[in-house]
């Protein structure tokens, strides 16, 4: 039983941690999101929203950034990937020219 208690108590401090990290990580996507809103601004053409080329060398720029950094290159690239095409997303359907 106090096995237990311990696990309990752990996963609170590991979520407290998660939680903090979270807060500071949300300010950088709002300011991400307002950054691709003044990009989206400049586009003429929706062929514009999406750069392959670009995308790639993200990705390949992030996974070798968190490697160097102790972190898990696919996973981490798989996320960037992830909001990346969420911001395309949503370009894509405020797209007004």
């Amino acid at each position: 039983m106090i096995r237990k208690k311990n696990n309990s108590y752990k996963m609170k401090e590991i979520r407290i941690k998660i939680d903090k990290v979270d807060s500071k990580l949300l300010p950088l996507m709002v300011r991400r999101s307002k950054l691709v809103n003044k990009a989206l601004e400049l586009k003429t053409k929706k062929s514009e929203i999406v750069d392959i080329k670009r995308i790639n060398q993200i990705k390949r720029k992030i996974a070798s950034h968190a490697k160097s950094i102790g972190g898990n290159p696919k996973l981490i690239s798989d996320i960037w990937v992830s909001i990346i095409k969420n911001f395309i997303d949503f370009e894509k359907k405020n797209f007004k020219k």
